[in-house]
């Protein structure tokens, strides 16, 4: 399944600096190509990230994945295929453009911390959910800094944060041969670039669609409805996501 990974989102020919445009603005729509954008996938060994990693890669992208050991994101790489590479975390940061971070959420303060020069300057996506787990469900853990992604902004000063991809089903991702995508990728940030860049990204996947949805500040809802979706997933035996109407 090959997907043109040169993504048009929103073009015209105005030469702008997205650094000075509110995210929540429409106007100035440019066109995006991430094809020689280099994506790393920091929990890239786990389900999510190496379900994202390999649909960026059979995208045509050239994709990462950091684990905390070489040799366990190398052994994941080669079995992805596709000339996905396998690095240490920090050696992943350092050689993306973009990072995905998808670790669980428990490791998620302490990686990043680690990564704070590594991943200064670039575009960091968080889609870390943090979610506990009883005899009820799913359920959304408190977070002092309100969110996962806030907590990624408040300690990657010098990064630009966006929220995107709590939504996609793992299964679905790692489905390459009968799940077709479908449905939307809530991006939220504060840096119009930024969140034009991710949109952009999410459109590779082929079926689905970047849509913003709000500055950073917004992050914890999106966070946690991913609790309502599990839930929803274990009463009708599905993978729900989501899909916003009328836009």
């Amino acid at each position: 399944m090959e997907i043109d990974p040169h993504v048009r989102v929103n073009a015209n020919s105005d030469n702008i600096s997205h650094m000075t445009q509110s995210p929540d603005s429409d106007k100035n729509k440019i066109e995006i190509d991430i094809s020689q954008k280099t994506i790393g996938v920091l929990g890239g060994t786990g389900e999510q990230g190496r379900g994202l990693a390999t649909r960026f890669a059979l995208a045509g992208l050239s994709v990462i994945i950091g684990s905390r050991t070489a040799e366990r994101a190398n052994e994941v790489a080669g079995e992805i295929g596709h000339s996905v590479k396998g690095m240490s975390n920090v050696d992943a940061a350092l050689a993306s453009d973009l990072v995905i971070v998808a670790v669980p959420w428990d490791g998620h303060k302490e990686l990043l911390e680690s990564l704070v020069i590594s991943l200064s300057g670039k575009i960091v996506v968080d889609c870390v959910n943090p979610l506990g787990f009883d005899k009820q469900g799913a359920f959304r853990l408190d977070v002092v800094e309100g969110s996962a992604a806030q907590q990624a902004q408040i300690i990657l000063a010098d990064s630009r944060v966006v929220a995107a991809f709590h939504h996609i089903s793992a299964k679905l991702l790692l489905d390459t041969d009968g799940a077709q995508l479908s449905g939307d990728v809530l991006v939220l940030g504060d840096d119009r670039e930024a969140t034009d860049l991710v949109s952009a990204l999410a459109e590779t996947l082929g079926g689905m669609r970047g849509v913003y949805a709000g500055r950073l500040r917004n992050a914890g809802q999106v966070e946690a409805f991913t609790a309502n979706l599990i839930s929803m997933n274990r009463r009708y035996k599905g993978h729900a996501g989501v899909q916003i109407t009328d836009i």
